[in-house]
């Protein structure tokens, strides 16, 4: 195999597939890259089994082969190259790699001892702006859980009703939802993606509002196409929680406040709490204004700021985290937040597209 690739270009395509290069595994060739210039087109591929990244990067070939390369040494290398034009020549599963004045030799495997991407059929396609995809994943991922003890709550609930796309997320404190309208009807279909997947599209994708990705679903694997990548992820089996029926919308308090007032104080109030601490903002709601106050063993913050207000007066307590995270997502001037009582789960909501649920946490009574 004989390439010439602009190095960078490749290594922009080395950098979009080794996010499924896995950190650990028992099989060698899988901390590999696979480069296969077989074809008429370069195609760089990483696959942990569970997350497979495949782009086409633009080069020419003066001679067709594949090869699967360790990714570690291959990224660094292509990573310190000097700029200009990459040749990569391999003569069984010796690589020598060459630019400028300078030349490696690694040692390869073959390329097809690789994992091969699971088939998803292409024929059906749900399709979304690049731009819009992105945002969903970033307004609702941070509310994933991390913790494996709960596969389900790893991943985020994708599921296409019409011409809405809706989005959950929960990690058993917060639910995340998200809804966008698609340019066009679709069949029914509902799928909960992992969220390692859904992170790492997110660092993939352009802000191209014109652009646009088309997602795959099968029984078993989604595949996310965009630009020259495809993404294919296994999906987390199961049922997703019916969370529909813990979305009321009955309350006795409703505020209205300026978001960034409310996450600048928040943010103010975290410089007082260790991480591994667990202490509350407690909000102290009456007419007009909103008090936080926050108390650890650092220090105390007492915060008072103002706020349109409907119903009762009300004191409650959160996890700053907690509200910091949605505060973020949110993009309007102003956030309305919905609460019943002080143990009764509270509602951020921006429109009608964009619901964040968040269960209070219990404090001492205050005087």
């Amino acid at each position: 195999m004989k390439l010439i690739i602009a190095k960078e270009n490749l290594m922009s395509a080395v950098m979009t597939v080794s996010k499924a290069v896995p950190s650990k595994t028992t099989m060698p060739i899988l901390e590999c890259i696979l480069i296969n210039a077989e074809t008429e087109k370069i195609k760089l591929t990483a696959n942990d089994t569970e997350l497979g990244i495949e782009t086409t990067v633009a080069g020419e070939i003066a001679e067709h082969g594949v090869i699967a390369v360790p990714a570690d040494i291959f990224t660094n290398i292509v990573r310190k190259l000097p700029d200009g034009d990459v040749r990569i020549d391999t003569k069984d599963e010796t690589v020598t790699i060459r630019c400028g004045q300078s030349r490696f030799t690694i040692q390869g495997r073959d390329g097809q001892d690789f994992t091969q991407l699971p088939e998803v059929d292409r024929e059906y396609a749900v399709e979304i702006t690049q731009f819009t995809l992105r945002d969903i994943i970033n307004k609702t991922l941070f509310s994933a859980s991390t913790n494996d003890s709960n596969k389900i709550m790893t991943g985020e609930l994708f599921e296409v009703r019409d011409k809405t796309l809706r989005v959950i997320a929960l990690d058993g404190h917060r639910i995340a939802i998200r809804s966008v309208e698609l340019r066009q009807s679709y069949d029914n279909e509902k799928a909960i993606i992992p969220g390692k997947t859904l992170s790492e599209i997110s660092k993939i994708l352009g802000g191209d509002t014109e652009k646009t990705a088309k997602i795959y679903f099968s029984d078993k694997h989604v595949l996310f196409a965009f630009d020259e990548t495809i993404v294919v992820s296994r999906l987390i089996d199961g049922e997703y929680f019916m969370v529909d029926q813990m979305l009321s919308k009955d309350y006795s308090t409703h505020i209205r406040i300026k978001r960034q007032d409310l996450l600048s104080s928040l943010d103010r109030s975290v410089l007082l709490v260790k991480e591994e601490d667990k202490k509350p903002i407690i909000f102290l709601i009456t007419d007009g204004n909103l008090e936080l106050r926050i108390s650890s063993t650092i220090g105390s913050m007492d915060e008072n700021l103002a706020i349109e207000k409907d119903g009762q007066d009300l004191n409650i307590g959160f996890n700053p985290k907690f509200l910091i995270d949605a505060l973020r997502a949110i993009d309007e001037e102003e956030v309305d937040i919905y609460l019943q009582s002080s143990r009764a789960p509270a509602f951020i909501r921006d429109d009608s597209t964009y619901c964040y649920l968040v269960l209070p946490v219990n404090f001492i009574s205050i005087d």
